[in-house]
């Protein structure tokens, strides 16, 4: 929750300097945001490389294992496509890859304001931030109502690191090896499943 808000606070503040110029005017004319997407890649090819835990599952993985990621994504493009059809002002295609973002809130907002603009740009940002939120809050009666692997699928990417301690406490350690799978899958899908959705 506190990295999620810290997240949000910084976002604010760039809402703030922009209406009000608080930066320097240089920072304004530059669109720094693409250097800082192709840092974040790398950041991220660094990090998922370096997991040598995450590469053990994934060596190990079962069938069953491997559905759970699989669902994930048939869940979550199914209830964002649905979702398109009550929102006029965003067609298909930018709810899917609003939603193809699993929660990876920094990568796919970046990658989305790249391809499509700032303002699908701010709602891929927001929406993945409530996912990770949702997961954080509601995780208990995920568990609860809706199964173990329910809070799994509702973290998305995040179920490998920031929602993993949440998770692994309300429905057991013995699913911590599937919730790293699934988000370490999902994780490496958003930038290819992203572009490719607002490309094709």
């Amino acid at each position: 929750m506190k990295n999620s808000l810290i997240i949000l606070t910084f976002f604010v503040f760039g809402i703030i300097s922009g209406l009000f110029s608080l930066l320097p005017k240089f920072i304004f004319e530059s669109d720094f945001s693409l250097y800082a997407l192709y840092l974040l890649m790398f950041l991220v090819g660094i990090r998922i490389g370096s997991d040598i835990t995450a590469w053990k599952i994934i060596k190990t993985v079962t069938v069953k294992i491997a559905v759970v990621p699989l669902s994930v994504i048939i869940g979550t493009l199914l209830g964002v496509g649905l979702f398109s059809f009550f929102i006029p002002s965003i067609t298909l295609k930018e709810s899917l890859a609003v939603g193809s973002g699993f929660g990876y809130y920094s990568l796919s907002s970046i990658l989305i304001t790249q391809i499509s603009g700032e303002t699908l740009g701010v709602i891929a940002l927001l929406s993945n931030i409530f996912r990770e939120i949702i997961t954080l809050l509601a995780t208990p009666i995920f568990a609860k109502y809706f199964g173990k692997l329910a809070p799994i699928a509702s973290g998305g990417a995040t179920s490998m690191d920031t929602t993993l301690p949440i998770i692994t406490k309300f429905v057991g350690r013995e699913y911590a090896i599937i919730s790293v799978f699934s988000g370490t899958v999902l994780t490496i899908l958003v930038p290819f499943l992203v572009t490719f959705i607002l490309k094709v």
